[in-house]
């Protein structure tokens, strides 16, 4: 696919911002937590250590802002933003996008965090292993779109498993958990949607008892979920596919709109509850990459649209 590789591209051509010596924290009050207690499952060579950057300001905008971005990742971490005020019980595993080679970490990632506890729902973040399958940093580039994104996949079990064991202790209710990921994040919300009957690893501890299947779903601008105008085969859509929202630019030129088109046929025929919000213009990202920073176009509006459909589903009063 061009979908993601565009946007990979160009966040190596944009390194103005690089801190080379610098590791993502959270703000303070927040914790990371390691996802693995000792050995990583499917470990991969990682390029070099762990580092973050910053998008040029003068190539790669958002809203009028650049955004962090952060690399060669081998120990994966969650971190649980708890909401401000009134806690629904309701909490979400955000998985940022950043074509399986960064995470895009503030744009995809604390910010949505900033929206979702402001709303009185838990965040849990989490970040993932990459570069990682589909993504090959020995040959820079994508040698099968319909690989299993093992390590991406295996990392969002485990943290669902997590955020279900440690309910009580997070204040969440272990029945209203769901995923929201964006572009590469997306194609993982819809392949924890569809590969939670069996983890892709041994189990290590009692957090792979508990169930990973999310309560709910919420793809933004996804990858990977479409081939040759079908459904990627490696999402076998049940009827037990939870509950999904979709959201596409129409003018999105890296994952385009075919991808939530695709997916939403699917799980319309098998009866699950979908709701596909699809927008004209995705902003000046190639109609990507938008995040939910405002602006003045229609499209900055979906995180209200998800609010709607939570209420709809009885996940949040």
């Amino acid at each position: 696919m061009k979908k993601l590789f565009v946007l990979v591209v160009g966040l190596l051509l944009s390194t103005a911002g690089l801190c080379a010596d610098a590791v993502w924290q959270p703000s303070p009050g927040h914790t990371q937590v390691l996802l693995w207690p000792s050995t990583v499952p499917d470990a991969q060579a990682m390029p070099g250590p762990e580092y973050m950057g910053e998008t040029d300001p003068k190539k790669e905008l958002v809203a009028g802002k650049p955004y962090i971005y952060l690399r060669n990742i081998s120990e994966p971490t969650l971190t649980v933003y708890s909401p401000k005020g009134k806690n629904t019980g309701a909490a979400v595993v955000v998985i940022p996008g950043g074509g399986f080679e960064v995470l895009a970490m503030d744009l995809e990632g604390t910010e949505v965090c900033d929206w979702l506890t402001a709303s009185g729902i838990s965040c849990v973040l989490l970040k993932y292993r990459v570069p990682s399958l589909p993504y090959d940093w020995h040959c820079d580039c994508r040698p099968d779109n319909l690989m299993v994104p093992t390590q991406g996949l295996e990392d969002t079990q485990r943290a669902m498993g997590l955020v279900r064991l440690h309910a009580a202790e997070w204040h969440i209710d272990p029945h209203k958990v769901g995923v929201l990921g964006f572009s590469a994040g997306g194609y993982l919300v819809a392949a924890i949607s569809t590969h939670y009957g069996q983890r892709l690893y041994p189990a290590v501890d009692d957090a792979d008892k508990e169930s990973c299947r999310p309560d709910f779903a919420v793809a933004v601008y996804p990858g990977h979920l479409e081939h040759d105008g079908a459904p990627n085969p490696n999402l076998p859509v049940t009827r037990d596919t939870p509950p999904t929202f979709l959201v596409q630019a129409e003018n999105d030129s890296m994952d385009g709109v075919d991808e939530s088109l695709v997916y939403y046929a699917a799980l319309k025929k098998v009866g699950v509850p979908t709701e596909l919000h699809l927008y004209a213009d995705g902003g000046p990202n190639r109609g990507h990459a938008f995040g939910l920073r405002p602006t003045r176009l229609p499209i900055t509006h979906w995180p209200e649209q998800v609010e709607v459909w939570l209420k709809t589903l009885g996940i949040v009063p």
